[in-house]
């Protein structure tokens, strides 16, 4: 065989050789047996073995910012440290640090026309001001491509009015969606922050804005705060002046004008509010297994790091189920999903390990991923797995007790949802009771937690959770009170349901619009 044709055969050779190695790490992932056998390395004792020392007084209850919550973390980056697995990217030795400011309930009053509003009563801020701005009232202080009551409106350097509700076509559709469902800027818990949002970008300098459902629910939360001498978490960003007005209110502000045209008001709203803040120092945990064949792709597994810390009297809220349930669970499935990896057999996509801070303050360590600085683009986030609550039984299940409560499985994708039944079906057997998935309950848990923030970005979710019990919030949710054989086989549900996400050709498909109902 001449020199060429030796070269040419050894060249075809290398190639092919690389071919398989690509398409052996295809074909290399876990059977069903092998997959079981990687499930009961999450075992009873090693959960409970963490669970005692997460839980524990030492810990302080994990308040948000506090020593306690720092001796958490510190927890969970030795054990992925441990483990070997990576720090996620962007992070400093696993942390991202998430820029938070605690807030006091403000004093103060604002006043027009000569007619006083008082704080707490006849509006809630929780923006500190003083200064005197021209009013203009923007209707609805919607601002879309399709849609703007900014239109015809300057309003830089003001402060504007906004209403709640949205437009209407005369067949009784919402104008902004087409349908008989109302859009995002009715949505209770995103219709400040849109009007917020539209107002900064028109320039003003500040908003009011009229809505029973905020009204009352930033009323109660100023309340218990002025009540408890406490404050608010929120995170740290630069924000125009901000308030709710009690629509009892709404003739005094704006007079007898046609509240169907957004209009100045000639005159000047002075406001007297002084209010105190401070920074908090926290952080999300992140840890990353790459995957082998598409690393690109990300499913993301969740709980939250933090609990409430020590109540008045000096009880350590230990959190117990809420969530070093799913803080241990998270540990453990990590650790088997890395014994995965070790045996030339690891997830096709990159698996991260999100544990997040402020849960408990308003979801805000998983605000800051999603909205604010994501360490991996959530346009190739394929799924998000939140575990909230998995030790215990709810009252309501007392005798029957082998269940988990699925929230969000079938909201965004049907095939997130076949795939989650298919799995149980196969691995666990659990009775998957979708009873708080209904859109009507009124708990309304699918708001409630961490995989909220990835849904309302489109991601498909599951929220893993027991529901509550008569510890709930209490120093009683203490680590003997948690039915490890049910936390075990529950841990192993999510990680038969992550490896099959994971390892599946394509990620779950989004096939339905994101719920906007609160």
């Amino acid at each position: 065989m001449n020199s060429r044709l030796i070269f040419l055969f050894v060249v075809l050779l290398s190639v092919s050789c690389k071919t398989d190695k690509k398409q052996s790490a295809v074909v290399l992932l876990p059977s069903d047996q092998e997959q079981v056998a990687l499930a009961e390395t999450i075992t009873e004792e090693e959960l409970k073995t963490h669970l005692y020392t997460y839980a524990s007084d030492d810990f302080e209850g994990r308040e948000t910012g506090t020593e306690g919550q720092k001796k958490a973390i510190n927890y969970l980056v030795s054990y992925y440290t441990s483990l070997g697995i990576s720090m996620a990217q962007g992070t400093d030795n696993y942390l991202q640090k998430v820029p938070v400011t605690y807030t006091t309930a403000p004093n103060g009053s604002m006043s027009i026309g000569g007619i006083e509003f008082e704080i707490g009563s006849d509006f809630v801020s929780f923006s500190g001001a003083s200064a005197s701005l021209d009013a203009v009232f923007v209707g609805y202080g919607i601002d879309t491509p399709e849609y703007s009551d900014y239109s015809t409106l300057e309003v830089e350097g003001k402060l504007v009015i906004a209403m709640a509700g949205e437009p209407q076509n005369e067949d009784g559709t919402y104008a902004l969606t087409g349908t008989t469902s109302y859009s995002k800027w009715s949505n209770v818990s995103e219709a400040l922050p849109k009007r917020i949002e539209a107002a900064t970008s028109q320039g003003a300098e500040g908003l009011i804005y009229i809505d029973q459902g905020n009204f009352e629910r930033y009323s109660r939360y100023y309340s218990y705060m002025k009540r408890n001498n406490s404050g608010q978490m929120r995170l740290e960003e630069k924000t125009i002046f901000s308030a709710v007005l009690n629509p009892s209110k709404t003739k005094e502000l704006l007079g007898t004008i046609d509240l169907t045209t957004p209009q100045s008001l000639q005159k000047s709203i002075q406001l007297n509010i002084e209010g105190g803040s401070s920074p908090v120092d926290t952080e999300n945990v992140v840890a990353i297994i790459e995957g082998i064949e598409k690393p690109d792709e990300y499913v993301i597994v969740s709980s939250h790091l933090d609990h409430i810390g020590i109540d008045a009297e000096g009880n350590v809220n230990n959190g117990a189920d809420d969530d070093g349930s799913g803080t241990v669970a998270m540990l453990e499935i990590a650790e088997a999903l890395q014994k995965a990896k070790e045996q030339g057999k690891g997830p096709r996509r990159s698996v991260v390990f999100l544990h997040v801070t402020g849960e408990e303050k308003g979801l805000l360590g998983s605000e800051y991923y999603t909205d604010k600085a994501p360490l991996y683009p959530l346009e190739n986030t394929v799924t998000n797995l939140n575990i909230d609550m998995i030790g215990r039984i709810d009252p309501e299940r007392e005798g029957d007790r082998n269940y988990i409560y699925l929230i969000g499985s079938d909201k965004l994708s049907s095939e997130l949802h076949n795939l989650s039944e298919e799995v149980n079906a196969k691995f666990t057997q659990i009775e998957l009771d979708y009873t708080y998935n209904d859109e009507n309950d009124p708990n309304r848990f699918y708001y409630r937690s961490d995989h909220y923030n990835f849904a309302k970005n489109n991601i498909p979710i599951i929220f893993y959770f027991n529901g509550t019990h008569e510890d709930y919030h209490k120093h009683t949710d203490t680590p003997d009170k948690i039915n490890y054989d049910l936390l075990t086989n529950r841990t192993r549900l999510v990680f038969h349901t992550l490896l099959e996400v994971a390892n599946r050709e394509e990620g779950p498909k989004v096939d339905k619009a994101t719920s906007v109902s609160e």
